[in-house]
């Protein structure tokens, strides 16, 4: 088996021995040429690479949620084809490491990669789906290329908050649950649209929704974590269906307080609800549109400002190793 393995050289948890250490383990077990990124989009041009040879079986991803979407896209440069590309496997190596945990894979690097052993010496694997997020033809978004998202994405509230700990992350704070539950309140008391939301929702066949203050789009469960916590936004939302969408129409202090504690106490049967929540799902093509540019956010990466934004919902769009 021949396997391209991307690492991270800053992911979060892993030191420079650690990756020499997962780097001999699977190059035990195959012929592996690793790389190291070297600037934003590295991991996508080296993942892009690998589907458009003939002779590369797997990729190895070695780092947090960002690296992962950046090799997903690299994959799927050319669309999904998950009987001809090469396979992805995930070793966590970030923070949060959403996409690997919700695949069922350890949250430590070296027993992942053991576990990606065993599934390879086992033959063990899954399509799963993947959402797509692109601009809006007829809109000022509409240049906006598409790209794919492995969990989530987020228009609005969570994208600022996302976007407020990336800053800080660039004056070289680290990345930890505290400085996201410190953005998250400064982005609700700076939050301009909280009690009268821009957003609309509009899917075929349903009545457009309108004055959202909060949407987030989930292609999985649980949404995120809070260190060992699961937090369930859309709890039926799953790698085998399209989309999930949990929206809220107004984020007064008593309703964010409401849902906030909802959310953390949600487990796989329950996630958050009340009249000012809107859940759908298994959903294929939705779009949001924006009255005011909305900050914008896919797999934990803020992509800044947008006023609308199209989704949809691909199954069976790539093999991964589990």
């Amino acid at each position: 088996m021949r396997a391209l393995l991307v690492v991270n050289p800053a992911a979060t948890t892993t030191s420079a021995r650690t990756r020499d250490v997962l780097i001999h383990a699977l190059a035990s077990e195959m012929k592996l040429e690793a790389v190291t990124t070297e600037y934003r989009g590295h991991a996508r041009d080296l993942a892009r690479r690998a589907a458009e040879s003939d002779n590369m079986d797997l990729v190895v991803a070695l780092g947090g949620d960002g690296t992962v979407n950046e090799v997903v896209n690299g994959l799927l440069h050319h669309g999904p084809d998950p009987e001809r590309l090469p396979r992805l496997a995930v070793v966590p190596g970030g923070s949060t490491n959403v996409f690997a945990r919700a695949l069922g894979l350890p949250n430590d690097a070296v027993e992942a990669t053991g576990a990606i052993l065993d599934a390879l010496r086992d033959r063990t694997e899954r399509t799963v789906g993947l959402g797509l997020a692109a601009g809006t033809p007829g809109t000022e978004d509409e240049g906006v290329p598409s790209r794919w998202f492995t969990f989530c994405a987020g228009f609005g509230f969570d994208a600022g908050v996302i976007g407020r700990v990336e800053q800080h992350r660039e004056r070289g704070k680290r990345s930890t649950h505290a400085l996201y539950v410190r953005q998250a309140f400064r982005q609700f008391v700076n939050e301009p649209h909280r009690r009268r939301g821009k957003i609309t929702l509009e899917r075929p066949g349903a009545e457009p929704v309108s004055d959202l203050a909060l949407s987030i789009v989930c292609n999985t469960a649980p949404w995120t974590y809070l260190g060992n916590r699961p937090v369930y936004a859309s709890p039926d939302a799953s790698f085998d269906t399209a989309l999930d969408v949990l929206a809220l129409s107004r984020l007064s202090t008593s309703a964010v307080a409401r849902y906030a504690t909802q959310l953390l106490t949600s487990s796989p049967e329950r996630g958050p609800r009340g009249k000012h929540a809107l859940r759908l799902h298994d959903v294929t093509d939705f779009t949001l549109h924006s009255k005011v540019p909305l900050p914008f956010q896919m797999d934990g990466d803020h992509l800044g400002l947008r006023t609308s934004v199209t989704f949809t919902g691909v199954r069976r769009a790539l093999r991964v190793i589990v």
